[in-house]
């Protein structure tokens, strides 16, 4: 009982963040929460082994970027078609959201280990080494990731200039 209370607690506190971290790995609101979802399905499992070791969070996030390649690798992707218009208008947010939209977009030109190093890196703000854990990989191997992927970006993404520098 006192597991599943603390991973309660857990996701409590962590949910709007993996859910953030989610949907920049995704692109998608609804794919974003699926991915929560399953990647909060498979650590429940483990949740006793996993508090044991410490610090839960660079395994959630290891978890969460292996659930998110996978899926991706199987081209999990449903399209919604709809005839019908919305009944009302959308206020227009446009220049609150323009950069955002931009670095969607501009993510979703990469691979997904260089989209996975990206989030982890800027917008998670972890570590190299934090990063290399939660990918499984080495430090070098990150460090080449973010370096490949900022040069992919400013060559897909153009349009990022300013923000990128």
């Amino acid at each position: 009982m006192e597991a599943e209370e603390s991973f309660r607690a857990y996701v409590a506190g962590r949910l709007a963040a993996l859910s953030r971290m989610a949907y920049l790995l995704c692109g998608d609101r609804h794919a974003a929460e699926d991915l929560v979802q399953v990647t909060l399905v498979r650590v429940a499992r483990h949740w006793e082994r996993v508090v044991a070791g410490g610090d839960p969070d660079p395994y959630v996030r290891r978890v969460m970027v292996s659930q998110h390649v996978s899926l991706w690798r199987r081209r999990w992707r449903q399209v919604h078609v709809s005839d019908q218009l919305p009944d009302r208008a959308v206020p227009d947010r446009a220049d609150a959201v323009t950069t955002a939209l931009a670095v969607q977009a501009a993510l979703a030109k990469l691979a997904p280990r260089q989209r996975a190093v990206l989030v982890l890196r800027y917008f998670e703000d972890l570590t190299e080494a934090a990063t290399a854990e939660a990918l499984r990989c080495s430090v070098s191997t990150v460090k080449s990731q973010t370096r490949d992927a900022l040069a992919a970006l400013r060559v897909k993404a153009p349009e990022l200039a300013e923000v990128m520098s």
